[in-house]
């Protein structure tokens, strides 16, 4: 499935509705953030869960962003997939910056999904992946906290996603997806948009004093 063709025209609503006709658990992110929220971010997510700093727990060789990143790709294809990183509660922290993402870069990755925020917009931006994040700052966050497991189950804004999960990210948006249905999801999703546009037509035609005597009982 060509998940960039697939999504083509759709909207996050589209999504969000579609994924209401056959679960009822909470799937969608708002209040999103991003360098160039015209760009669209669909991919298979890979996570990263950060924690609050235990220096007795965590050796910065293996509880930083890059061995993290490797972790979580090291089961999984990297070309396309979202890096979706999970702060715990620091929304208000950055989990990286323009130079120890340049991985995702390198990897051919899709982009970011970060329930945090991020350093380095103008530098985010000159690479073809698509970053979506809680606001940019300009502080360093290694001394609040570090990334600690990586190709978990995490929580980001309220919503589970598990590895293999389809991150769909668009303006200010976003909606995961179960991996092993998003094809019908994503085809639903269309079916009610093409459904909406429908209806939208026909409302050009409406006659607003019929509108408003049928809703006062007249008719």
């Amino acid at each position: 499935m060509d998940l960039i063709e697939t999504v083509a025209g759709l909207g996050v609503a589209d999504v969000v509705d579609a994924m209401a006709l056959r679960y009822q658990h909470r799937a969608h992110l708002i209040e999103l953030d991003s360098p160039d929220s015209a760009r669209v971010l669909i991919g298979p997510a890979v996570t990263v869960s950060f924690l609050p700093v235990r220096r007795d727990l965590m050796d910065p060789a293996k509880h930083s962003l890059g061995p993290a990143i490797y972790r979580a790709i090291a089961n999984h294809e990297p070309a396309g997939a979202v890096l979706v990183m999970a702060s715990n509660g620091y929304q208000r922290t950055s989990l990286g910056g323009g130079t120890k993402l340049s991985r995702v870069e390198n990897l051919g990755m899709a982009g970011i999904l970060a329930d945090g925020m991020l350093r380095d917009y103008d530098e985010l931006n000159t690479y073809r992946f698509a970053t979506y994040c809680r606001g940019e700052t300009v502080r360093g966050g290694g001394n609040e906290i570090q990334p600690y497991l990586s190709d978990v189950p995490v929580v980001v804004g309220g919503v589970t996603v598990v590895p293999g999960d389809v991150i769909f990210a668009k303006g200010s948006t976003a909606v995961v997806i179960p991996g092993a249905d998003a094809a019908k999801i994503l085809t639903q999703a269309r079916s009610i948009m093409e459904k909406m546009d429908h209806v939208k037509a026909s409302l050009k035609s409406e006659d607003p004093q019929t509108i408003l005597r049928e809703g006062s009982g007249e008719l």
